[in-house]
């Protein structure tokens, strides 16, 4: 098939890279997001998808929208056989979805109909979930409601962070993304309607979902620190100023004196906090402003008084 691929991120590229492999599908053009600015000096830069695209000798469409004329009419001028869409990042009218023969097919990092919206895989993470998976489906008006054609599984490890295991599903996601346009082209799959039980929702994680609860048992603040990592990143509160904590870890065998929620206890080698439950160790941090360092580093450079706290 003749294919226009939608996405924009790193962990699309993954799935780019495995259709213009493919022998049996063409990539004729890619549709991305807007050049964004990016580091200190906040110059535009074009996404990892059109990056690759472009390595590639690949068409790229940067529509502000996509409901755009100029975008639209392009897009009809290529005459897409289907549209593949891992990780667009842009709502598709209607108008757009109905160009292609075969309609836009998504690559979705979750099992659906769980963990439907932004954010799937930093949602299972942390919800505890110990099976996830992705699922590619037809995308229609609602969110991420469409009929799937096909789905994989993942275990959820028990030190996965949301980066560790969101780059897991990438690979091998893109080896269902691929079969998926195989068993279209060819007439052997169709899609099947999604259950209208086990529907959850995924919204986008903000800074301030972040923040980590000391009150709370070790297994959730574990939780938050590993489904905030990279972004946006658990973060706490020291002597007024935002500490970020990049790893940490239950510490079900501290063998120190007993630690209220968000005290701080330090020796020689490790850094310990208390929770809801038992203590949790530091691992790494990012004071604000500063570069990340060990949590042990951290703690002999602010020399933390007996009994301080996190938390604010």
């Amino acid at each position: 098939m003749r294919l226009v691929f939608a996405g924009t991120p790193e962990v699309a590229v993954p799935a780019l890279d495995a259709l213009i492999a493919s022998d049996r599908h063409e990539v004729v053009a890619v549709v991305t997001r807007p050049d964004a600015p990016a580091g200190r000096g906040r110059r535009l830069v074009a996404s990892p998808v059109a990056e690759r695209a472009e390595e590639a000798g690949i068409e790229v469409l940067k529509p502000a929208k996509p409901r755009d004329d100029d975008f639209l009419a392009r897009l009809r001028e290529i005459a897409p056989d289907c549209c593949p869409v891992v990780a667009y990042g842009a709502l598709l009218p209607q108008v757009a979805l109905d160009v292609p023969a075969h309609g836009w097919v998504n690559l979705h990092f979750s099992l659906l109909p769980a963990w439907r919206g932004a954010a799937p895989v930093q949602h299972a993470v942390l919800a505890g979930d110990e099976i996830t998976g992705a699922t590619t489906f037809q995308i229609e008006r609602g969110l991420d409601s469409g009929p799937v054609y096909g789905v994989l599984t993942e275990e959820v490890r028990p030190t996965d962070t949301s980066g560790d295991l969101l780059t897991r599903l990438a690979f091998a996601g893109s080896g269902l993304l691929v079969a998926t346009m195989d068993g279209i082209e060819d007439g052997t799959l169709d899609a099947v309607p999604q259950p209208e039980e086990g529907v959850t929702l995924a919204p986008k994680i903000e800074v301030e979902d972040a923040r980590i609860d000391w009150t709370a048992p070790a297994l959730r603040v574990d939780r938050v620190v590993r489904g905030c990592a990279p972004a946006p990143g658990a973060w706490t509160v020291f002597r007024g100023e935002r500490l970020k904590v990049m790893s940490a870890a239950p510490a079900a065998d501290y063998d120190g004196p007993a630690l209220p929620a968000g005290e701080l206890a330090v020796t020689k080698k490790a850094v310990h906090v208390g929770t809801g439950s038992h203590p949790v160790q530091l691992l790494w941090v990012q004071p604000q402003g500063k570069k990340p360092m060990q949590a042990a580093d951290w703690a002999r450079g602010v020399r933390i008084a007996t009994g301080e706290q996190l938390g604010g």
